[in-house]
């Protein structure tokens, strides 16, 4: 078959792809280039273009042109749940028959391998993590590379440590890459990849220059029409926010840096009569479900969402986006904003920055690779082991949290230093080398990122431009459509009464903490012996704090005072009356003291307060304020059985916080007493929970000398 058949064929299936009956539907040349190297040359292609270049239809009509010519099954692994979704029904109207294998629905991934292996399956959408489970990677892994006729790699920018989606699974790709049989094409794709990030992956993937096409083209986008709206804190953004919506075109999405934020955004434009939905990394796999047809379908006017929907998301009529809050990467904030106007002529985008952006930035900077120190300690536990060690088995030996924890040890099995199995990991005793120069590279391009942020709010050039030059794109030039090309757009005014509603709702105080119920696993191998499940006669009670360090609201005006530097003083008295509104809410609320009913428990007895090292006069101008208000006796404080309470690394993971607190606290004889004399509940305070333990050793304490029920209140919650 020559080139004019074999297109005119790739036209065709293109054509029952996008639903075109009348077959007018055609590959653009450059399109035409990847299909051509994938069947014809079956070469490897690296594809870098815009978002809504469409990627999808490249590796589509190739698996129905390769499928036609007895290839086996395309594999597409893809981290993006939604898109998968997407990518099904499109792949059906081509008569393509696709499935999926990803965390939504484990009952189905028997039936699917066994669809595949009766060769029922044209496309398997698999997601990175699949790669580097266990049972996967050993039987079934095989089978695919063995008999795949095309390997697709999405998002390919995340096998890259310089990309700013970085995910460590997808470094597995290297050992089905190596198991292909010869001639199999593969393609990797992404919107988002400077030129770093392309010779990064173009490296891992073994699609060098010497022997793949590489497809980069230009990242314009003439649809979209950005701006920067600047409001000098939280309540005016939010009442924007609800001002102008209706006047943003069609349906969007609002984009914010937090799962709190996103939930104070979504309650208060409910509030304001907008159908709404948020999607964060909280939402229910259900609501998730619901939540993109409702916005697909136009039944909302936005989803607000944190990166959790990121680039899942494929509606090409999608007709604006604004972020609450600055992403702290451009090139992540080009790939976000590139969900909109990709199947419409004209589509807004504004980001609107906030005060608190870069304390969030830190926050999530955290996550970056561990000190040498911490990792030789891990590669040292499980060699020490001698079996299996499952991750919380690893957290009683390992000072690192779960997520930072897991991460690690990807990379670590990527670099053959460990093995995932059943059971957990082991060590594979291979000589493991630091590369402390690559991951001090890698912080400080993440600086840079940020500083560009930083330059793209304040920029008076043209901000297409800027985004399209980050991503080293030489053919950028001024758009003519930005608040900075042709004037500012969007208004900046917010009426009175929104924003005085905005500032009700921000400061409306109160949020649940849930107790600890299950003592961490491991303690027994450190000497504690606690395990299992927390009795229920040791347990507190469900808590309160005013509000969470991650939220807009008071987040914003607690992160101030209880920042690792801040000076120790009283409490503010605003904060005093939040901290007392939020009892007074707590009591009338089902199941709160002032509430009737038989079951109704006991109104506090007293107040007790934890001891703290860092804010003792915060903490205790805190506890007494709120015993003299609510006309309770102050207990007094739980002592620390040593000088300067326990020494936890910051954001220490569960084990070891309660390895450094068992011991720690106790209560003295004067508490003992009161609390004997008047066995009731007693409210417990303190400034700050991260973890829960603290509060749920101080609840043991005071529940073993006779307290029958404890009541966390805290400034701030953590998470």
């Amino acid at each position: 078959m020559d080139d004019m058949e074999l297109r005119a064929e790739a036209d065709a299936i293109l054509a029952e792809l996008v639903g075109d009956p009348g077959g007018r539907a055609r590959l653009r040349e450059d399109q035409w280039q990847a299909v051509a190297a994938l069947v014809r040359d079956r070469r490897r292609a690296l594809v870098v273009q815009r978002t809504g270049w469409g990627k999808s239809a490249v590796y589509f009509v190739a698996t129905a042109l390769l499928r036609r010519r007895g290839s086996g099954p395309t594999v597409i692994v893809s981290p993006l749940l939604a898109l998968m979704r997407n990518q099904v029904e499109a792949a059906a109207r081509a008569g393509i028959r696709a499935r999926t294998i990803n965390s939504a629905n484990p009952e189905e991934w028997d039936t699917i391998h066994e669809e595949v292996e009766r060769g029922e399956t044209d496309v398997l959408l698999v997601s990175p993590e699949r790669l580097n489970a266990v049972d996967f990677r050993e039987h079934v892994l095989p089978k695919l590379a063995a008999t795949t006729g095309l390997l697709v790699v999405d998002e390919a920018h995340c096998i890259s440590d310089w990309g700013h989606d970085f995910r460590p699974d997808y470094r597995r790709l290297r050992a089905m890459l190596a198991e292909l049989a010869p001639g199999v094409p593969v393609l990797a794709t992404t919107a988002t990849a400077n030129a770093r990030v392309t010779a990064d992956v173009a490296e891992q993937l073994g699609t060098g220059a010497g022997e793949a096409l590489v497809l980069r083209g230009p990242l314009e986008r003439e649809s979209l029409r950005l701006g920067v709206v600047r409001l000098p804190d939280a309540p005016r953004r939010l009442a924007w926010l609800a001002e102008h919506l209706d006047e943003l075109p069609g349906s969007g999405i609002v984009y914010a840096l937090t799962v709190a934020a996103a939930e104070e955004a979504t309650a208060f434009l409910r509030q304001r009569g907008f159908r709404v939905a948020s999607y964060t990394g909280r939402t229910e796999n259900a609501d998730r479900l619901q939540a993109e047809t409702d916005l697909l379908e136009n039944r909302v006017k936005a989803l607000v969402a944190t990166s959790a929907l990121g680039m899942g998301f494929d509606k090409p009529d999608l007709g604006f986006v604004v972020h609450l809050g600055s992403p702290s990467s451009p090139i992540a904030y080009y790939q976000q904003v590139g969900r909109a106007g990709r199947g419409v002529e004209h589509a807004d985008v504004l980001l609107l920055p906030g005060k608190e952006d870069e304390a969030i930035w830190r926050y999530f900077a955290e996550t970056a690779f561990p000190p040498e120190a911490q990792v030789r300690q891990t590669l040292a536990a499980l060699a020490d082991a001698g079996r299996p060690l499952s991750a919380p088995a690893l957290e009683a030996l390992v000072d690192l949290r779960r997520t930072r924890l897991e991460t690690m040890l990807k990379v670590l099995d990527v670099d053959g230093a460990v093995k995932r199995v059943k059971g957990g990991w082991i060590s594979t005793g291979e000589q493991w080398v630091y590369d402390a120069e690559r991951y001090a590279r890698v912080a400080r391009q993440r600086a840079a990122e940020q500083q560009a942020m930083r330059d793209y709010v304040g920029t008076d050039r043209c901000r297409m431009e800027f985004l399209r030059r980050q991503l080293d794109d030489d053919d950028a030039v001024p758009c003519g459509r930005c608040d900075n090309c042709a004037g500012p757009w969007a208004d900046a005014s917010v009426s009175e009464q929104t924003l005085t509603a905005a500032v009700r709702e921000l400061d409306r105080p109160g949020v649940e903490i849930e107790p600890r119920r299950m003592w961490p696993t491991g303690m027994p191998a450190l000497g504690i012996d606690l395990k299992g499940r927390i009795p229920a006669g040791e347990q507190c009670a469900t808590g309160r704090a005013l509000g969470r360090l991650s939220d807009i609201g008071w987040g914003n005006r607690l992160r101030p005072l209880l920042a690792e530097n801040a000076p120790d003083g009283p409490v503010p008295d605003d904060v005093l009356r939040a901290a007392v509104a939020v009892l007074a809410d707590w009591a009338r609320s089902p199941g709160g003291w002032a509430a009737a009913g038989p079951d109704t428990p006991a109104r506090p007895v007293g107040v007790v307060a934890v001891p703290s090292s860092t804010r003792p006069e915060l903490v205790g101008s805190l506890a007494q304020g709120i015993a003299a208000v609510g006309r309770l006796p102050f207990l007094g404080s739980l002592t620390y059985t040593a000088p300067g309470g326990p020494h936890t690394t910051r954001r220490s993971n569960s084990a070891q916080r309660l390895r450094a607190l068992s011991g720690a606290l106790t209560v003295s004889g004067e508490l003992a007493g009161a609390l004997a004399a008047d066995p009731g509940p007693v409210l417990l305070v303190d400034d700050c929970t991260d973890s829960g333990w603290t509060l749920a050793v101080a609840a043991r304490l005071l529940r073993r000398a006779g307290s029958t029920q404890v009541l966390p209140l805290v400034l701030a919650a953590a998470g």
